[in-house]
């Protein structure tokens, strides 16, 4: 077996193929290609009801790649139905050089300084593969999905993979598609390029424009 890189997690994602622990003491990974794969339309993302209350409320202070490595640390604890977690050491590390090089990227959502809660994932092209999202307060993951959502529109991404479908993702609309459909969907996004900080340009934008029209 090739030597596990950063590099050949690229290579991995563009095939298809991502890596899981067995546990979080695990010293090795398994690769992973289902023969079921889930993703959000990101143009039939829904949010629920219950949730856009919370969202006009504006709980959280949101940020991205701010706080990486935490965030993988957040998404690797034990939790209340999570009694084990398949990051490992060598997913920290991997996935921590791939932020290194601007292929992955974290969404925080903050409270008074303390770290709700947030989710991580890979970028290529214009696909985003979502890895994993943790919560230390009600609603922080959530909301930091649907920021996520937010951002890869207003960026041009074409693919949000979230690899399974669980009830969680299945409230915001998250569909399966067979592994053939896939292919071609996630074919499609890597030949188109998205920028993940767009969001962040149409805001400077915006208020460069607010400041020379009350100059």
């Amino acid at each position: 077996m090739p030597e596990l890189t950063a590099g050949l997690l690229l290579r991995a994602y563009a095939i298809g193929v991502f890596p899981m622990a067995e546990s979080r003491d695990s010293h090795d990974v398994v690769w992973v290609e289902p023969d079921i794969r889930g993703i959000l339309p990101l143009d039939h993302f829904h949010v629920p009801r219950s949730l856009n209350k919370t969202l006009r409320k504006k709980p959280f202070d949101i940020t991205v790649d701010r706080a990486f490595a935490e965030v993988m640390e957040g998404c690797a604890e034990v939790a209340p139905g999570r009694e084990n977690t398949w990051i490992n050491d060598t997913i920290l590390r991997l996935y921590g050089e791939l932020h290194t090089m601007g292929h992955a990227h974290s969404v925080e959502c903050w409270r008074d300084g303390y770290l709700a809660g947030g989710l991580y994932g890979v970028k290529i092209g214009a696909a985003f593969f979502g890895e994993s999202m943790f919560s230390r307060v009600t609603d922080a993951s959530k909301i930091a999905l649907v920021h996520l959502v937010e951002r890869l529109r207003a960026g041009g991404f074409q693919l949000l993979d979230t690899q399974f479908i669980t009830d969680h993702l299945a409230r915001f609309g998250a569909i399966e598609l067979s592994r053939a459909a896939y292919k071609r969907m996630l074919e499609a996004a890597l030949a188109r390029e998205a920028d993940f900080y767009s969001l962040e340009a149409a805001s400077w934008d915006a208020d460069r424009q607010s400041s020379t029209h009350t100059s």
